[in-house]
């Protein structure tokens, strides 16, 4: 069958490199026009993620759907009620991202922040209980027959678990489309 140890080392490692990757985005972001012997470099960057910030998004969104699927229907990893919470707030934006690129309308970033704020905050509850803390509101498990909200089925590095890799995605997003949205205000005006 599949490693699945393996698989999840390997998809954690990746998760760890847009951790990184978005820090330091968000940093050139909020340094790009204050830092005189940097600017042009930072000016660059933010140029290219602005212009890109779309093809960026679909990417991230669909490799974020597919991998979601892989683990539930190859791998059989339920998905409980909070993920497919998530999944809401995910899998439209692959749609809107394809219909964004084929429009060439930068407007989605608005869109594609308050998505991925939502699913943001519902992944980083689910996180919280699967690190241990205790439930706030009951686990849309207790209707179904999905699984347990608070079980993990993946911890690496002795913090990550799937709604954390969740988290890490919706937070790249946001910081992607912070770019999309100043380079679409930049060349309107």
């Amino acid at each position: 069958m599949y490693p699945v140890e393996t698989i999840n080392y390997a998809l954690s490692l990746l998760v760890l490199a847009v951790e990184i990757a978005g820090a330091a985005l968000l940093t050139i972001f909020f340094l790009r026009k204050k830092s005189a012997s940097w600017q042009a470099y930072l000016e660059d960057i933010s140029a290219f993620v602005g212009k890109w910030g779309l093809w960026i998004g679909l990417i991230l969104t669909a490799s974020g759907t597919a991998l979601s699927l892989f683990y539930s229907e190859v791998l059989g990893f339920s998905p409980c009620g909070l993920c497919w919470v998530q999944r809401i707030f995910l899998y439209p934006q692959v749609l809107l991202f394809a219909l964004a690129i084929w429009k060439k309308d930068r407007g989605i970033a608005l869109y594609s922040i308050v998505l991925s704020i939502a699913g943001g905050i519902v992944a980083l509850y689910q996180h919280y209980l699967q690190i241990g803390g205790s439930s706030l509101i009951p686990c849309p498990a207790s209707a179904t027959q999905a699984s347990d909200c608070a079980q993990r089925f993946l911890f690496e590095f002795g913090y990550m678990t799937f709604p954390l890799m969740t988290v890490t995605l919706f937070a790249f997003l946001i910081v992607v489309m912070l770019f999309v949205r100043d380079r679409s205000t930049t060349s309107s005006t």
